[in-house]
């Protein structure tokens, strides 16, 4: 048996076949039914189940195989060899209408929430199309982030980039935020100057907004360099300054944790419109538009062991 390869999802919708059949779910029995029946030019995989009355052992049983034909040329031609993906025992099939089977991070969502001890998932979804994923394991990039503004904007754009990527694979979100309420409390001030009123933090002091151009006060600035740069160029002297720079949290995390292994997606003011890439820290521009985070997720997911196989 075949089927150890980690995330293992079909490339397009057309790529699977559904069939009911009445012999029983294994390689053997499912070698002998289908070598030299026709199969459709595209298809690849075949979710077999068992039909109802048959000797597959239990309607509903599921079993995914791997199929070659003699010739993808002509609409169809005869299966050549059969390689079982998944056994009925370690199969789960699942109806999840608002998934699409297409996108791989939304099929290992189903497969952790709806059959997490599963080897192989079966997923009935979006549009009525079936696909699955074999031996699950969703890359976990860990994103840090500050907030407010709520929801945490790099976390909401990435996973609203999964939830359409059919070219990534699966990847699990691990959002590590920040508040700037709490950054500020950790110094404790008289007032504090924020970047702007769209990070509005809650804080034991009166507070200003750098963007708007105050009359110059005593307070701490609640930024990074180029806050800094900002102040500078309208203020003549200089302020106490409170890091919150995401690249900077992202970097002392790292160091804390000891941890290399793991992707971090981030992003920084100083970059404008380029993403950097150091081990498995990846930096977006603060400003990042939704193409850049998903090259930025690109980027992290190349960098961990675990990958997509979409064939």
């Amino acid at each position: 048996m075949t089927g150890q390869s980690v995330n293992l999802v079909p490339a397009r919708y057309r790529n699977v076949s559904v069939a009911s059949v009445p012999v029983r779910l294994d390689e053997a029995s499912l070698r002998a039914y289908f070598l030299g029946r026709p199969a459709y030019r595209r298809t690849r995989y075949i979710v077999v189940r068992a039909a109802e009355g048959g000797r597959a052992g239990g309607a509903g049983a599921t079993a995914v195989i791997e199929v070659t034909k003699r010739s993808e040329a002509p609409l169809f031609s005869e299966i050549t060899s059969v390689t079982l993906i998944a056994e009925p025992g370690e199969t789960a099939f699942v109806e999840a209408p608002e998934a699409d089977t297409g996108v791989p991070t939304s099929l290992a969502r189903v497969a952790a929430d709806q059959a997490p001890r599963a080897r192989c998932v079966v997923v009935r979804g979006r549009y009525g199309h079936v696909g699955f994923i074999a031996n699950p394991a969703p890359i976990r990039v860990r994103v840090v982030e500050v907030v407010p503004p709520h929801p945490a904007k790099l976390v909401d754009q990435a996973s609203r980039v999964l939830d359409l990527a059919e070219d990534l694979p699966p990847i699990e979100l691990v959002p590590e935020l920040t508040d700037l309420g709490a950054l500020a409390g950790r110094h404790p001030a008289g007032h504090y100057l924020f970047p702007c009123r769209a990070g509005t933090a809650s804080a034991d002091a009166p507070v200003s907004y750098l963007d708007e151009i105050p009359p110059r006060a005593d307070w701490t600035l609640v930024g990074c360099a180029r806050s800094r740069a900002i102040h500078d160029w309208f203020y003549a002297d200089a302020a106490p300054v409170v890091d919150m720079c995401p690249r900077n949290l992202a970097q002392q995390a790292r160091r804390e944790a000891g941890d290399a292994a793991t992707a971090i997606l981030t992003k920084c003011c100083l970059l404008e419109d380029e993403i950097t890439v150091a081990g498995g820290l990846v930096v977006v521009p603060w400003g990042a538009s939704l193409a850049q985070v998903r090259e930025g997720l690109a980027r992290a997911a190349a960098a961990c062991p675990a990958g997509l196989v979409a064939t």
